[in-house]
């Protein structure tokens, strides 16, 4: 057999277990992060992260059990009812695919003009960069989604409310 494309790098040498050793993780090895975003210390934005691929949008890398990132990050959100996250930008596209649960995902304006979007199971939604998003589960049940950011290693994200912004890498001292 032949590969037609060349291994990167970091890959080069390496035998076909030792590669799924690195690159495979499974949910029951995630641990739940409940500081990973500056705001998830306020009541209504509390929530969970299990970092899958990258860092997310929350600015922390180098977890050695997160599989290394090249062109995207991805994590699995845990959000109980009555929680969500604070109205933010990136830099790259963000996407949230409901796995379990129903969630209320956000658009925004800079005038504030908000637009709700009701996601349920297999459901998703790509927020562009710049464009003011956020979400909120405001079901009676727990949600389970997937979140995957554009890039490898994206910025932290821009929270829209001045005060968390200036806050926003403060969870990464932690």
């Amino acid at each position: 057999m032949t590969a037609r494309h060349p291994r990167p790098a970091e890959l080069q040498g390496m035998s076909i277990e030792e590669i799924a050793q690195r690159y495979v993780a499974r949910f029951r090895d995630r641990k739940a992060d409940w500081a990973a975003f500056e705001d998830a210390k306020l009541e209504g934005f509390k929530r969970a992260q299990h970092r899958f691929i990258g860092a997310g949008g929350s600015g922390k890398h180098g977890d050695a059990s997160v599989i290394p990132p090249r062109g995207f990050t991805l994590s699995i959100m845990y959000v109980e009812p009555g929680q969500g996250n604070a109205a933010h930008t990136h830099e790259v596209e963000e996407v949230f695919f409901v796995l379990k649960g129903h969630l209320t995902a956000f658009l925004e304006d800079e005038s504030g003009r908000r637009l709700d979007v009701r996601l349920g199971p297999w459901e998703c939604i790509a927020c562009p960069p710049g464009v003011i998003h956020g979400y909120i589960n405001d079901s009676l049940e727990p949600v389970y989604f997937q979140v995957m950011l554009g890039r490898a290693r994206p910025d932290t994200m821009g929270y829209a409310d001045e005060q968390l912004y200036q806050r926003r890498d403060a969870h990464l001292k932690g």
